[in-house]
């Protein structure tokens, strides 16, 4: 896939985070590989509102560079610098402050229980960052994340928010999307004040891999939601 077309796809989920309510002010940031080893991306530059993102308003940077451009959040750069560099399924990176799902990251028990079809579909594929410590804003705290995500694709950041990464912007906006809603019903579960009923292992599993059995669901989703949105995205 061309440049040209990575930059419109992330420009198109950005816009999206900001429809969806993801993106905190003007913080936040989604990033793509566009180099084979991952380390050349593209990302958000500091303190630009989703809603009005353009692919030509990416930044093109590159993980192995140590100088920070002045135009990049610090944060940013450590965390997105560090998950392209290290992790290889981390191909497209969405770190955002959804409602719910940072809602979540703040309960004594942070974990997505599979209490519905959508929840069990993250059934023990999610890790969870237990060590917030403040801003993100060093390579040494880019890469403790970065061991802390390992081999999954969604990280729990503990009093922070969510990190979803993948091997395209597609698969990353529907896990994004489907987390956020499956947090928020667990959470209005546990406010109903009622015994929540939890599927059995067995079951989760099995739904789980049902959801992995359909990868193409992710890209139609991504495309339905694209043709909705203001085209200039693609300026």
């Amino acid at each position: 896939m061309s440049e040209r077309q990575l930059r419109m796809e992330l420009a198109a989920a950005c816009r999206l985070a900001a429809r969806f309510g993801w993106q905190e002010a003007v913080a936040n940031h989604l990033s793509l590989a566009i180099s084979e080893d991952g380390k050349r991306f593209l990302m958000n530059r500091r303190w630009r509102d989703f809603s009005v993102i353009r692919a030509s308003d990416l930044a093109l940077l590159d993980a192995s560079e140590i100088s920070l451009p002045a135009d990049i959040d610090s944060t940013a750069w450590a965390i997105h610098g560090s998950l392209h560099r290290l992790l290889p399924q981390a191909r497209c990176v969405m770190h955002v402050h959804p409602t719910y799902a940072t809602a979540l990251s703040a309960l004594q028990d942070p974990r997505l229980l599979p209490v519905d079809q959508t929840s069990a579909r993250f059934f023990n594929r999610v890790a969870i960052d237990d060590k917030y410590g403040g801003f993100a804003d060093n390579s040494a705290e880019g890469e403790r994340l970065a061991a802390a995500a390992g081999n999954r694709k969604i990280l729990l950041v503990r009093n922070h928010g969510l990190m979803v990464m993948g091997a395209n912007v597609a698969e990353v906006f529907d896990l994004l999307y489907h987390f956020e809603r499956a947090a928020r019903t667990l959470l209005l579960a546990y406010a109903s004040g009622q015994p929540v009923r939890v599927l059995d292992d067995e079951t989760a599993e099995k739904t789980a891999r049902a959801w992995e059995s359909e990868p193409e669901f992710a890209g139609e989703h991504f495309l339905q939601m694209c043709a909705g949105l203001d085209p200039s995205y693609r300026d």
